[in-house]
């Protein structure tokens, strides 16, 4: 089961990575979109059913996020966006 998510505000996202086997350690991370390069989005498939988020932060590198095939990823890329070109 994953138990890892990110939450997307006006100025970044924070990725929460849920550790061990109770789940009460876990790790934080704040990614500013002031330091956003560039960004890919891959919608679901019929075989291949989660979407992935793909963001490129200067100094840090790639960093991959994956979706359920549920989750709205087009309205989530079209967020990045505007958060990012202000």
């Amino acid at each position: 089961a994953m138990r890892d998510y990110c939450v997307f505000t006006t100025k970044r996202v924070i990725s929460v990575n849920v550790q061990g086997m109770t789940g009460k350690k876990r790790d934080y991370t704040s990614l500013p979109y002031s330091k956003v390069s560039a960004y890919s989005v891959e919608t679901a498939g019929v075989l291949d059913l989660d979407s992935e988020l793909e963001m490129y932060f200067s100094g840090l590198g790639k960093v991959k996020f994956e979706f359920t095939g549920n989750s709205n990823i087009v309205a989530i890329g079209k967020a990045i966006s505007q958060y990012i070109l202000k």
